[in-house]
């Protein structure tokens, strides 16, 4: 057998930053978003759009970056990508007014999208089913971190230093990203520029909208993991300016969603030692479930607090956790072949749900009542499509082994 390209602990640290420059560019952000209200001049609802255009731009840049990592290599489109982010991000340092800092930030958005894509894929194309759940497992176990730390860093560096500081790390970011691109990450598939035809890519999605297991992996996993991009359009107006958290305060917070994600990703690495990947989902997706309906009901019984809201989203996080690493595996096994756009149509699920949920919280306008209803809708939603998906899944199982088995008659020799 030949040996993959790049180790699994190459794998899982590169994948591991790959997939981080999202959720920290999303997380170092979010305490300065009540700040920059005040030195634009600006509203809330303006302020949470430029979280919206960075969200736009990464969930629809993903169509794109699937089939560019398909056609040009995994290497050359990251570095491609990330050349993007680093516009983006000198160009919201620089940003004179609230406009240029949308459009900055739909410029990283772009950018950004590489990473989801191009961290699923090699690891789907070097260590496909079970061994890449686990792969997944700890790539959300190193993720936990960085986004855990983020909001604190973020809120910490606006007291110091201001604004315009949480974007000049993320620069820095990226220029480590490209780092490694550029000396550690390895090809892991041979280039084909056929696959960028529009024919051909047109093709290639339409076989994964119209594939059911593929379908429902992709929703209830999109509508757990988007949680936690709504969360970051709503959670800075309910705990900054409804509960009185100041940025650091907010910051730290957040090490509810993040350490409760860490601690379920630890949770699944040790219960590997007794249950496939496949056995933690349910379990995950239940925690999901009554996250989301605590969020419901507590905050409006008790009111508004630190631990009404967080406690809720901690449960939630741990869930995601024990779900997330089979789910995505689950989703792209069919498509071995187009891993990239697979990858990429997923993540667009992920980022098009969280965005859905943040747009909905704008309209409605109250923080507290966006979050109760929002997040909860998502949770719900989540769980019962993975019933669907059950059900999917097993039908389709059941065809694979009736087709085998009439494969085996017809090639048995005669008695």
């Amino acid at each position: 057998m030949t040996e993959p390209v790049m180790s699994v602990r190459r794998t899982t640290l590169i994948a591991s930053a790959l997939v981080a420059l999202g959720p920290t560019s999303m997380a170092l952000y979010t305490p300065a978003m009540p700040e920059l209200v005040r030195a634009f001049d600006s509203t809330p609802g303006v302020i949470k759009a430029t979280l919206t255009a960075y969200f736009a731009g990464f969930a629809f840049s993903q169509l794109f970056a699937g089939p560019i990592a398909d056609a040009f290599g995994r290497r050359s489109s990251t570095l491609v990508f990330i050349s993007i982010y680093i516009l983006g991000s000198l160009g919201a340092v620089l940003a004179p007014s609230v406009e240029i800092l949308m459009a900055a930030r739909l410029v990283q958005g772009i950018g950004a999208a590489i990473g989801v894509t191009v961290s699923r894929a090699i690891i789907r194309d070097l260590y496909p089913g079970d061994r890449g759940a686990r792969i997944l497992n700890l790539v959300g176990i190193i993720l936990a971190i960085a986004p855990a730390m983020s909001p604190a860093i973020g809120g910490v560096m606006i007291g110091l230093t201001g604004w315009h500081s949480v974007f000049v790390m993320m620069a820095m970011f990226g220029f480590a990203i490209a780092a490694i691109g550029l000396f550690a990450l390895r090809e892991t598939i041979v280039p084909d520029l056929s696959r960028l035809r529009p024919l051909r890519i047109a093709r290639s999605y339409g076989q994964l909208l119209s594939n059911a297991e593929f379908m429902t992996a992709s929703v209830a996993v999109a509508c757990g993991v988007g949680i936690f991009y709504a969360l970051a359009t709503i959670l800075p107006f309910v705990l900054i300016d409804v509960v009185g958290l100041t940025p650091t305060q907010f910051g730290l917070s957040m090490l509810f969603q993040s350490g409760a994600f860490m601690t379920g990703s630890v949770a699944f690495r040790l219960l590997m030692r007794w249950i496939t990947p496949r056995q933690a989902v349910l379990p995950g997706f239940i925690m999901i479930l009554t996250g989301s309906i605590s969020l419901a009901i507590v905050p409006n019984l008790v009111g508004p607090a630190l631990l009404t809201i967080m406690v809720p989203v901690a449960i939630c996080s741990f869930g995601v956790a024990m779900m997330m690493p089979y789910m995505l595996m689950a989703g792209m096994r069919p498509f071995p072949h187009i891993a990239g756009q697979a990858s990429a149509m997923v993540g667009f699920f992920q980022i098009g749900s969280g965005f859905t949920g943040g747009v909905t919280g704008t309209l409605i306008g109250d923080p507290v009542l966006s979050i109760t209803i929002v997040i909860p809708t998502m949770g719900m939603t989540s769980f019962f499509t993975y019933l669907l998906f059950s059900r999917v899944t097993a039908k389709a199982r059941r065809e694979e082994d009736e087709t085998q088995r009439m494969q085996d008659e017809i090639t048995a020799p005669a008695a």
